[in-house]
């Protein structure tokens, strides 16, 4: 379901950005507005992004080698990466360098309604993209903040599009008020400063999206609540404690489990490998992510307390 869903967000975000990139081009070459420039180059970056999700998710399905026993899954987390890399150099550099250029050299606007009919037409392209990232991303969120979905989930695609729907929403609404001061005024110097602040906003977001990004690359474990159903799992049978445990997502949808597990002693090799594999069936029914599992049996050697 999630690969489902992140799927049809980065595809109507794709198709949202290619669309909206287009116009503010003919918009830029007919008014000459640096919002408008820099808001083109970001629909342009975002429309690679998403290419470039589609990519990850595309080989991120290849089987398992010898060389990679893991499989494939974690270029799903490089390619979000190398999203959020784009995304800060070709949106927020470029933006700031285009505002601080256009402040220094005052040029003036041609044709501003037309730039204003594109934003506008833009935002309402940009709102059902936007619309279509929070409506697959709510089943994952649950209960918890959008916050905490974009800090915790382990599905890479939905926050990196939640977040680049929501910046390019709020650019627009910076360019859009950078042209109409202009307009009001006669004075470009609105038109650059709302350049600059999208330049801003681009560079926070993508922060955001790489420190989260290069955290899962690196490898990230389970959740505390996750972590908690996987060892009442083990516990809930002839498993007398977990020893101690190591989770890591190896993809967004396959969780790595292992555990050292403390057994009775004295039991016979064939009750040990029953207890042993009854406790993963019980972790995969608990956890379904979780596809590979090494239990180790031992002895409870914790020291009784006299």
């Amino acid at each position: 379901m999630a690969a489902t869903g992140g799927t049809r967000a980065i595809v109507a975000a794709l198709l949202a950005n290619a669309g909206i990139a287009v116009a503010k081009f003919i918009g830029y070459l007919i008014t000459g507005s640096s919002s408008m420039l820099a808001e083109a180059v970001h629909s342009v970056a975002d429309t690679s992004n998403q290419g470039l999700l589609l990519l990850g998710g595309r080989q991120a399905k290849r089987a398992a080698t010898e060389e990679h026993p893991f499989g494939y899954g974690r270029d799903r987390y490089f390619y979000s990466f190398v999203v959020a890399l784009l995304l800060f150099t070709l949106g927020s550099v470029f933006a700031l360098y285009e505002g601080i250029h256009k402040l220094e050299s005052h040029e003036p606007l041609t044709s501003p309604l037309v730039a204003v009919l594109i934003l506008v037409v833009a935002i309402g392209l940009e709102s059902w993209s936007f619309r279509t990232a929070i409506h697959e991303s709510r089943p994952l969120k649950g209960s918890g903040t959008w916050w905490q979905f974009i800090r915790q989930s382990k599905v890479p695609e939905l926050p990196v599009v939640l977040l680049e729907d929501l910046g390019a929403l709020v650019g627009l609404a910076l360019a859009l008020l950078g042209v109409g001061l202009t307009v009001l005024t006669g004075d470009s110097v609105f038109d650059a400063i709302g350049t600059i602040c999208i330049g801003v906003l681009l560079g926070v977001i993508a922060i955001i999206l790489i420190i989260e990004m290069k955290s899962l690359l690196i490898g990230e474990g389970a959740t505390p609540p996750v972590l908690a159903k996987i060892v009442s799992a083990i516990e809930s049978g002839d498993v007398e404690r977990v020893i101690h445990i190591k989770t890591q997502y190896l993809g967004p949808e396959e969780l790595l489990v292992a555990a050292k597990v403390a057994l009775p002693p004295g039991r016979p090799v064939e009750d040990v490998a029953r207890a042993i594999d009854e406790a993963e069936v019980r972790i995969r029914a608990a956890v379904p992510e979780a596809r590979v599992i090494y239990l180790e049996p031992d002895l409870d050697r914790t020291p009784v307390a006299s």
